[in-house]
């Protein structure tokens, strides 16, 4: 048998078959635009962090400090953790990629929720691993749809909870359903890129969980409440064990020097934090009270976000109000990608932003 040369080197099996992650647009330079497409703080990021960010040009020539150990004790710091259970990434993003690395192979299956955040099928299928989809109901992750779609192969589970970009999220009663009905050798990612905008009593990032079980990890970001988008920083809450593994396979020098002094202060500027909470405890509901008022449905919101869903027929569908939209400055995420033509993903801005969009749509809807 004579086995074909290639003509050219060729990616791993599965590779090809990913459906690349877009990002959400941003506007024309020099244009006046309200980008509202990525869940970016609209009051920016703390003084503290941009000063000390700053304060690290100084010393460019330098390698950081491959453990990120100032962030670290600044992570463990706030929320009373042991440090070295923390394992800090460029962005949350990189810490799911490097926990699909390390536990996923061919063969093998994960799980997320329908509509999930689309890093997950990226991470496993880039690791010869099977994605499995459980349906949500009503945009919400349904613990009795992902536990009937474990099997023999299954490694993983990625959970976001709050969900991007439904706004949803299961109480923790839910989520310790969830475990329980797993098998030990499948390890829970709780993705909590969103925890800190949650005021609900029933709910809770996953830090419990962690602390108890030697399968569950938590993920978190610096890119949303704390404004720091541009540096990429992300860390988990692992088992020992499993921080062993990711500061195994993660590169020797993954955090930038400032990214690691931004987000030290950042974290411990816990007045910044409330003031970007109040912010979104504001306008959060006066978005959605608005754009319910002029005839749209709202999915109800913990985050700093909102899935809005527009008519299909009449000429006010969600991509005719997206064009509209961009045509007046207003940058917004259709959610085409994720099965959900019919939707808008709108983040909430600055009051200008805010105010200014729902003028806009007034205008379209009329």
């Amino acid at each position: 048998m004579t086995v074909a040369t290639p003509s050219r080197p060729e990616p791993k099996p599965g590779i090809m078959g990913i459906s690349p992650y877009v990002p959400g647009k941003s506007g024309a330079k020099g244009a006046k635009v309200h980008k509202l497409s990525s869940n970016e703080s609209p009051i920016g990021a703390s003084a503290r962090a941009v000063a000390a960010y700053r304060a690290a040009a100084d010393n460019l020539e330098l390698y950081p400090d491959g453990g990120a150990t100032a962030l670290r004790t600044a992570i463990a710091s706030r929320y009373g953790l042991m440090a070295d259970n923390i394992v800090c990434g460029a962005g949350s993003d990189e810490l799911l990629q490097l926990l699909a690395h390390a536990y996923l192979s061919p063969g093998d299956e994960a799980i997320y929720s329908q509509y999930g955040f689309l890093v997950y099928p990226i991470a496993i299928q880039s690791n010869g691993a099977t994605p499995v989809v459980a349906p949500e109901k009503d945009f919400l992750a349904d613990v009795d749809a992902i536990l009937a779609r474990v099997t023999a192969r299954t490694r993983m589970v990625f959970l976001a909870n709050p969900n991007n970009p439904t706004g949803r999220y299961l109480p923790f009663s839910e989520v310790r359903r969830l475990h329980a009905g797993l098998p030990a050798g499948v390890l829970l990612v709780l993705d909590a890129a969103y925890a800190e905008y949650v005021r609900r009593n029933d709910y809770e990032a996953g830090i419990e969980l962690v602390a108890t079980s030697p399968n569950v990890v938590m993920t978190r970001t610096f890119s949303k409440i704390h404004g720091l988008a541009a540096l990429r920083l992300g860390w988990a809450y692992c088992p020992s064990h499993v921080a062993d593994v990711l500061n195994r396979v993660r590169g020797p020098f993954n955090i930038s020097a400032p990214a690691i002094a931004a987000g030290a202060a950042a974290m411990a500027d816990q007045e910044f934090v409330e003031r970007a909470v109040s912010h979104n405890d504001t306008w959060l509901p006066w978005l959605t009270k608005e754009l319910a008022a002029l005839g749209l449905t709202v999915t109800p919101s913990v985050c700093n976000f909102v899935l809005v869903h527009f008519p299909a027929a009449g000429g006010r569908d969600a991509h005719a109000a997206d064009a509209h939209l961009q045509n007046h400055g207003f940058i917004v995420r259709r959610m085409d990608a994720y099965g959900l033509p019919g939707a808008l993903r709108i983040t909430v801005g600055t009051e200008e932003a805010n105010r200014g969009l729902i003028a806009c749509l007034k205008a379209f809807m009329s």
